[in-house]
């Protein structure tokens, strides 16, 4: 039994640190212009607002999009602290869970515009995007099941961060708006791509081309939100959330962490390499400690 656990054990650990090096790859380097330092001094130039963590006991973390002065936009500097944000997370070893809000009822405008309008020309432009792209890549695949609680509105890269996460919920009289036409732009975020994956091509083109308001019923219906929250109350919805978030992230970490990395591999790789990825993690629960209990208790699945 003892060696069995041993060799469980480093199969745990080998796989871990593949999938995390896999997690922090990131889709621009050197190779693509992309010098990561010189932009976020360049980032760190436009200061405001905060990225805030806390990380419960039970293994659910609130991140919170702290400028409400500006309805929650992103600073420089808030993206510089997201990407840390994410890397704390990515460090968390007891993580199962997050939840991605706003401070006081608002989700996130979108980019701070005096922000914007300092680094307009197209260059800085694309990195940027690069910066945000690789950032809100790594936060899509880390191992906890995610959730954006949108109250209030979430336009622009408001909006294509909700994409990033697994789920999203919405409040009475919340809206998720693409708004990037009006502002003679695309999503840069890599919301669109990720868009795409979640409500179709059909219906993409119709809330990037119209910039369309989606409210929470519409939203439900073209599967963009899984639910709409009974209270617009700050307090009272992330309570909500976070019930609602537990029906997934009940049980043990390592079978939570090992389900959300096994569909991460379904959506980002091909076929054979994702089968590939699953026997991997299937490997670092099989005879692990919650199997072995589940097969002393024996439970009937009704």
């Amino acid at each position: 039994m003892e060696m069995a656990l041993a060799l469980w054990k480093n199969l745990l650990q080998t796989t871990k640190k593949r999938i995390l090096q896999q997690r922090r790859l990131s889709l621009y380097n050197g190779a693509h212009g992309y010098e990561e330092e010189l932009i976020k001094k360049k980032l760190q130039q436009f200061s405001g607002g905060s990225i805030n963590l806390s990380k419960k006991d039970n293994g659910i973390g609130i991140l919170t999009l702290n400028n409400p002065k500006l309805m929650n936009a992103f600073t420089g500097t808030m993206m510089v602290e997201l990407q840390e944000r994410v890397t704390e997370l990515e460090n968390w070893k007891d993580g199962k869970g997050l939840i991605i809000h706003g401070a006081e009822n608002t989700f996130c405008s979108g980019s701070d515009l005096n922000a914007v309008k300092e680094i307009s020309n197209s260059q800085d432009g694309m990195y940027m995007c690069m910066f945000m792209q690789n950032t809100l890549t790594r936060l899509m695949r880390l191992p906890l099941i995610s959730v954006a609680l949108v109250q209030g509105k979430a336009f622009g890269g408001g909006a294509e961060l909700t994409t990033a996460c697994d789920f999203r919920l919405m409040t009475p009289g919340s809206e998720i708006r693409f708004v990037h036409k009006h502002m003679g732009l695309v999503p840069g975020w890599g919301g669109g791509a990720r868009l795409v994956r979640i409500v179709g091509s059909g219906a993409a083109l119709q809330l990037l081309a119209g910039a369309a308001r989606v409210d929470p019923e519409r939203a439900l219906s073209l599967g963009l939100s899984q639910e709409t929250l009974p209270s617009s109350d700050g307090t009272t919805a992330l309570g909500q959330a976070r019930t609602w978030l537990a029906q997934y992230t009940e049980g043990p970490t390592t079978v939570i962490r090992a389900v959300k990395n096994v569909v991460t591999a379904g959506r980002e790789l091909p076929l054979e390499a994702a089968l590939r990825t699953e026997k991997d993690i299937f490997g670092t629960v099989w005879g692990g400690p919650a199997n072995l209990q589940a097969l002393v208790r024996r439970p009937k699945h009704k």
